[in-house]
Parts: structure tokens; sequence; C-alpha cells
């Protein structure tokens, strides 16, 4: 994108990626599509959740952005909330239906994410909104495993409480 790029789409990432709530209310209004995508397959959405703006990913859901659409890498923003360790945007996000077991190109999910970063409050959060503790990566590797790995000890406690599905 051009510093002097005036295209909607553009703009709209910018205001997304700044947390501008009102120059997003405005694009919004003007009929932007917040679906849109960037040339990494990023959304305005997915920029505001991993960027940590609750009120502009808040605004974004409203106007109708998909929660579930996932960038070029498979990549979603519950994926992204929960490597950054934002717990308010991932309630949002949930609460907006996102899926906690879509993987991404590698295999990785949401869980796995939460665990490899040491984001255990993301941990607790989506284990105990149903997060698959089974799925594994394409190296075989399930989030247990992962935690192991990385001797995230919270983490392996937390994944050790809940069932196996």
């Amino acid at each position: 994108m051009s510093f002097y790029s005036s295209r909607p789409e553009d703009l709209l990432f910018d205001a997304a990626r700044k947390g501008d709530l009102p120059y997003l209310q405005e694009l919004i209004q003007s009929g932007v599509d917040v679906n849109c995508r960037d040339g990494r397959g990023f959304t305005p959405m997915i920029i505001a959740s991993y960027d940590g703006h609750l009120e502009a990913t808040e605004l974004l859901l409203k106007a109708g952005a998909d929660v579930n659409i996932q960038d070029y890498s498979g990549n979603t923003a519950l994926m992204g909330v929960c490597f950054k360790g934002y717990p308010e945007i991932g309630n949002l996000l949930l609460a907006h239906g996102a899926d906690l077991n879509l993987q991404n190109g590698s295999g990785g999910t949401a869980l796995m994410f939460a665990t490899l970063f040491g984001r255990n409050q993301m941990v607790k959060l989506v284990l105990e909104a149903g997060a698959n503790t089974t799925l594994r990566d394409q190296r075989g590797l399930t989030a247990l495993d992962l935690a192991a790995q990385q001797g995230n000890e919270e983490a392996f406690l937390l994944l050790k409480e809940y069932p196996v599905e």
C-alpha cells in the first residue's frame, strides 16, 4: 500500500491497523467490503485483532467481518490473538463463532499457537471453549507435545486436565 493510496480498501486496512474507530466507521458506512484481503490474505479484522484493537475488532465483526477467514497461510484472527496473548479479543472472537479447530497450512491451531508462545491464559481460554486437544500439526505433534517440547509446564498441566476427544 502506498502512503498516498486512496483506494478505500487500503484506507480500511490502515484504519484497522491504527484502531481508528471514527474512520473505520466512516469507511464501513461508505460500503467498503469488510472482508477484503491484502496481498497476504489478511482482512481488516485479522489486522485489528492481531494489533490488539478490541473496539476496532468488535466494530468490524458487527459490520459483518467473517471471524473464520483464513489468510493465505491458513491463519485466522483467533490464531493471531493466541500468538499475541489478547484474552479479551479472544473472548470476542469466540462469541462471534470463531472456529477453535481450524488448522493452518502447517496444521497449527489456535491452541498450538497459545501453547508454543507461552500464552497460558489463552491456552486456558481455548481449552474451556472446547478446543480439540488431539489435533496434530504436519510434524504429528499435538498441543500437549508442543508444551512438553517447549518446557511450558503450565500449559502441559492445563492440557492434561482436559479430556481427549
